[in-house]
């Protein structure tokens, strides 16, 4: 018989709907069901295209015993992630507490209020089931244990990530910069790209502070380390080469044989990686990866309303990787071109994955002889190449896909705006400005309710409000259309949304944005989320945006809560600069500061392709030929010509771009180092 998972529209949710297990969605009919049956509660935490998710309800949640002892003595609650993420927030602080690990599928024991007394990820069968009778009985027997425990832990995950209010210093300096620099370098895996050792991550927020760090600092090892990075991963099998897009890590040290689901975040955040790198180092294959990526995320992902789809899964007919591995023999349907095709994507009659004797498709980019033994021309092979690939597509695309996660999510949607709008400014592709366009109707008008933004479009069940990560990516992407069309309702939209947010989850007292909104159900406590992962934290990229537009709109309210707020991370970031990645990017602008680029007139459309084609990574540009933006005042009308300004003081009017790059390059020699 179906549980209460049977009408709810997630699809991870719906994935437990027949289990035997009584499942109940978070939410106060199990809570209530808890307290009246003084029952501790399972809250099991996971996503729709999580491996292990699915191997732990497979061995647990579908088996008869384990389900018979969650029903006698637990209220079980299934969440999904990336649906509640305040919930998984405050879950996985408190397994990362009691374990010093974190992970999904996330499994925590509570106490009948939801307080946290036992947790970890995933488990054995048998190991669940001893766990669940011991904590039982011990909640029988010894019931004041529990609860001392669950008080103690609970200060913890209050206590986690919060920071005291610091000075704000007069001044970032290079050294400090360098700081953060040094023991991060270490790390460096120098023959593979990334950091050593294995699983291997994208983490695209890293290398994009390498990026701009090695560009503006003239730090040629961190540059070749990035662009090592980018081409060992858009090589490696963590890479499509077939369908495009990007997996989300590998489980080896290569980038080779990766975890195959697929998410929209990281891809996202990749286009725009991959397009910042271009600019900075034009590299073809970072162009072709661009457009694949982009292809295949609007053919397997994109929706008839013009958002994005959440993920597809790592497995298809059960197994991991199924839908995107090739044996030897059946690249033979390539009849006078399988041979080739075999030497190019490293196809072995033994398999290149040895461990399950089959093959990832991976390719040389230094295999140059392979092309110029087959006869081609460099157009000639492009040509063939993108035939050979449709031909292998066509061919995949006959198996059982991979499900699809139909979620779609403000902030996803968001990063994917600012994704094409970043390979529209590498590119000049039209058609992403377009597609752009698209997503941000959709969020619009399926995200926005009441004048709110929604986490993801409501349903049958419920409107969930978005949560700080929402308004902050949005505001994000809504700045990165400015600055592609000088359209001046975007900078509205992101600064009505930035308004909304500070009134939704700024702390005036503690200077901290929580994650979820101040009339907001309360899950245990009320966090505020600093570190940077995969994805940046929402706090910031908020400080990021508000920054932006402090300046944008001389605004300086803005400006005092961004500056607050990042000198209390600030003595963080040189602890681990991988974690705090975007704040880092932060602490570069603080020291080489924001050139803001005016360009005004009937001109300034083409002169706009031109500063595309350059590589200015500390930049907003900004222009038309009418404003309401206080920064602009006085500066654009129809008559073509370019400004430069920052700290408050701009240049004489310039009369070409050529003028504009010389003054850059001018003024970037005064910059102090320290």
């Amino acid at each position: 018989m179906a549980n209460d998972l049977q009408g709810e529209s997630s699809p991870y949710l719906q994935q437990h709907a027949n289990n035997p297990v009584n499942w109940f969605p978070w939410g106060d009919k199990a809570l209530e069901k808890a307290k009246a049956e003084n029952k501790l509660i399972i809250v099991s935490i996971g996503y729709s295209t999580c491996h292990w998710c699915h191997v732990m309800e497979r061995e647990s949640f579908e088996n008869t015993a384990i389900a018979e002892t969650m029903n006698k003595l637990f209220v079980s609650i299934k969440v999904d992630r990336e649906e509640r993420p305040d919930i998984d927030q405050v879950y996985m602080i408190a397994v990362q507490l009691m374990t010093n690990s974190g992970g999904w599928p996330l499994n925590c024991i509570c106490l009948p209020d939801g307080r946290p007394i036992y947790g970890g990820t995933y488990f054995k069968p048998q190991d669940w089931q001893n766990i669940l009778l011991q904590i039982a009985q011990m909640w029988e027997e010894q019931p004041e244990l529990a609860i001392e425990y669950a008080e103690r832990l609970t200060q913890g995950i209050a206590q986690a990530e919060k920071l005291p209010i610091q000075p704000i210093p007069t001044h970032y300096r290079f050294q400090d910069v360098l700081d953060v620099v040094m023991p991060w370098k270490e790390r460096f895996d120098l023959k593979n790209g990334g950091y050593h050792g294995a699983p291997k991550f994208p983490l695209p927020n890293n290398w994009l502070f390498f990026l701009r760090y090695g560009h503006l600092a003239k730090d040629e090892q961190a540059l070749a380390q990035v662009h090592r990075t980018l081409r060992s991963m858009s090589s490696g099998g963590i890479y499509d080469h077939i369908g495009g897009g990007f997996s989300r890590y590998s489980v080896d040290p290569f980038w080779h044989v990766p975890h195959f689901e697929k998410m929209l975040y990281d891809n996202a955040q990749l286009i725009s990686l991959y397009s910042e790198a271009f600019q900075q180092h034009r590299d073809l294959h970072y162009r072709q990866v661009i457009e694949e990526t982009i292809e295949w995320a609007e053919r397997e992902l994109l929706a008839p309303n013009g958002g994005f789809y959440s993920a597809l899964d790592a497995d298809s007919e059960g197994v991991e990787g199924k839908f995107y591995v090739f044996d030897d023999h059946e690249f033979n349907f390539l009849k006078e071109d399988a041979e080739l095709a075999r030497l190019y994507f490293q196809i072995t009659a033994d398999g290149n994955w040895s461990e399950e004797q089959t093959n990832v498709p991976r390719i040389n980019l230094d295999d140059d002889h392979l092309i110029q033994q087959a006869g081609f021309s460099e157009k000639e092979w492009d040509d063939y190449l993108h035939e050979l690939k449709s031909k292998l597509l066509a061919y995949r695309e006959k198996r059982v896909r991979p499900s699809l996660d139909n979620k779609q999510l403000t902030a996803w949607n968001a990063l994917m705006i600012k994704g094409l709008v970043d390979a529209f400014l590498a590119l000049d592709h039209e058609d992403y400005l377009h597609r752009a366009h698209q997503v941000a109707k959709f969020l619009d008008e399926q995200c926005t309710h009441h004048g709110r933004l929604l986490h993801q479009p409501a349903d049958h069940n419920r409107h969930i409000y978005g949560f700080l990560d929402d308004y902050a990516f949005c505001i994000e992407a809504y700045l990165s259309l400015y600055e592609a069309t000088f359209d001046e309702q975007w900078c509205l939209k992101a600064k009505n949304l930035a308004d909304q947010a500070i009134e939704l989850f700024y702390d005036k007292q503690e200077c901290v944005f929580h994650y979820s909104s101040h009339d907001s159900e309360v899950v245990v406590a009320r966090k505020s989320e600093v570190m940077d992962n995969v994805i940046p934290s929402s706090s910031s990229v908020m400080v990021r945006q508000l920054h932006r537009l402090g300046l944008l709109y001389d605004n300086q309210a803005y400006a005092e809560i961004a500056e607050q707020l990042f000198a209390n991370v600030f003595p963080q970031i040189k602890t681990y600069g991988s974690a705090y990645s975007n704040w880092a990017i932060h602490l570069l602008e603080m020291h080489y500061g924001i050139w803001e680029i005016v360009l005004s007139g009937e001109k300034n459309k083409e002169w706009q392709r031109e500063v595309n084609r350059q590589y200015i990574p500390n930049k907003i540009t900004l222009g038309g030929t009418k404003t309401v933006i206080p920064l602009l005042e006085h500066k654009v009308g129809l008559e073509s010509k370019a400004y430069l300004c920052k700290d408050k003081t701009c240049s004489l009017p310039l009369d070409s771009t050529a003028e504009l790059f010389n003054l850059i390059n001018i003024e970037q020699g005064k910059t102090p180092k320290n």
